[in-house]
C-alpha cells in the first residue's frame, strides 16, 4: 500500500487537531511530524482527548525537520504560512495551505492582507475547492485551501452564475460557530460575551468578501457587488450561509443544482431549509434554494472546521496524490 509521509505545522490549533484526527484514520497518509510556533509539548498534553490515542511530540517548527516528508499541511495564520511554504516547496514537498496566503491574486492579497513574501509560488497555487478545480488540483504541488465562509458561499452560488443579474447586488448573511475565531480568547469570544448572544463582525469589509468576489468574477468574467456580513453564533462549530440574489431568467433552481452537482458525493441538495447539526462533524455541504419570481434565496450549511478547513484539506491532498478523494473523510454527523 502506498505510504505518504505527512506533517502538520500548526498542530496546536483547532484545525490542526481536526487534521490529526482524520490523518490517524487514513490508510495512506502516515502522520510523521507535528509542529507549532512554540513546540516542546506532547500532543496529548495540548489535547487531552488524544491521551492513549497519539503519543507524539509537537516540535518547534523548523524546515530542517521535514526533508523526508512528502506532504505538509500548514494550519498557520496568514503571513506565517507563506514563510514556511516557500522553503517547503523548494524542497519538492507538496503543500496544502489552510491560511489565506495563496488564495487571492497578488493585487487583492496585498491590498487586504500584507506584502506577499512568496510571489513565485503564488502564481502556481490552485484554489482548493474540489468540485470546481478538481483537474487543476490533480496536477499541482500547492493547494490554497479555501476559507470556511467562501466555501459555503461559493458552493451555493457558483451553479447559478450563468443566470445571475449582475446589475443587482448579492447579499450574503453568514453565521459561524465560535471555533472559527480560533483558540485565542478575546472579549467577543469570552463565554460571558457570546453565551445567549449573537453579533455581526466586520460587516461588509470582512476579508473573506474579496475572496468570494474574486472567485465569482474569475469563473464568470463578470463583476459582482458583494455585500457580505458574518455573525458569531453561541455554538462551538458549524456555519450557515444565506445568500440573496437576482436572476436574469426564469429557471428551475433545483434542476440547476442537481445537474451541477450530479456526480458530487459531498454536496447534498435539500428540499427543506438546511441546518448546522446535520453537517457537524462531516465534509458535507448541504444546500437549500427557494425562488420567488426572479429573487433567489440560497442557504448552505457546513462544518466550519471540517468542510471549511481540515477535511477539505485532506480531500485536496487525496486528489493531489491520485487517491480516492473520500478516503478517511468524515461522513457521519454529530447527532443528536
Amino acid at each position: 500500500m502506498l505510504k505518504i509521509k505527512c506533517g502538520v505545522i500548526g498542530a496546536s490549533g483547532y484545525t490542526g487537531l481536526e487534521l490529526i484526527k482524520i490523518l490517524l484514520n487514513h490508510p495512506n497518509f502516515e502522520l510523521s511530524y507535528l509542529a507549532s510556533s512554540e513546540g516542546g509539548e506532547k500532543i496529548d498534553e495540548l489535547f487531552p482527548s488524544l491521551k492513549n490515542v497519539l503519543d507524539m511530540e509537537v516540535k518547534k517548527a523548523n524546515i530542517k525537520d521535514i526533508e523526508e516528508l512528502d506532504l505538509v499541511f500548514l494550519a498557520l495564520p496568514h503571513k506565517s504560512a507563506m514563510g514556511f511554504a516557500k522553503d517547503i516547496l523548494d524542497l519538492g514537498i507538496k503543500v496544502v495551505d489552510l491560511s489565506a496566503d495563496y488564495r487571492l491574486d497578488l493585487k487583492n492579497y496585498e491590498k487586504y492582507y500584507c506584502e506577499h513574501e512568496d510571489k513565485e509560488h503564488l502564481k502556481y497555487a490552485v484554489y482548493g475547492l474540489p468540485e470546481i478545480y478538481r483537474k487543476d488540483i490533480e496536477n499541482c504541488f500547492l493547494v490554497a485551501n479555501p476559507g470556511c465562509y467562501p466555501t459555503a458561499t461559493l458552493l451555493s452560488i457558483i451553479p447559478f452564475l450563468p443566470f445571475i443579474d449582475e446589475n443587482f447586488p448579492i447579499f450574503i448573511d453568514a453565521k459561524s460557530g465560535v471555533s472559527g475565531a480560533g483558540k485565542k480568547c478575546s472579549n467577543k469570544t469570552h463565554f460571558v460575551s457570546i453565551n445567549e448572544n449573537i453579533h455581526a463582525y466586520n460587516p461588509i469589509k470582512h476579508r473573506h468578501s474579496i475572496e468570494i468576489k474574486e472567485k465569482l468574477s474569475k469563473l464568470s468574467n463578470k463583476e459582482f457587488d458583494i455585500n457580505f456580513v458574518p455573525h458569531l453564533l453561541p455554538i462551538t462549530r458549524g456555519m450557515l450561509v444565506s445568500s440573496f440574489l437576482r436572476l436574469k431568467d426564469d429557471i428551475d433552481p433545483y434542476e440547476v443544482l442537481n445537474d451541477f452537482y450530479a456526480d458530487e458525493q459531498f454536496v447534498r441538495i435539500k428540499k427543506e431549509p438546511v441546518d448546522i447539526k446535520n453537517v457537524s462533524g462531516t465534509n458535507f455541504c448541504d444546500i437549500f434554494v427557494y425562488k420567488n419570481q426572479k429573487n433567489l434565496f440560497i442557504s448552505s450549511a457546513i462544518d466550519n472546521l471540517l468542510r471549511g478547513a481540515s477535511s477539505q484539506a485532506v480531500v485536496n491532498a487525496n486528489i493531489m496524490f491520485g487517491l480516492e478523494e473520500n478516503i478517511a473523510i468524515p461522513r457521519i454527523a454529530y447527532v443528536p
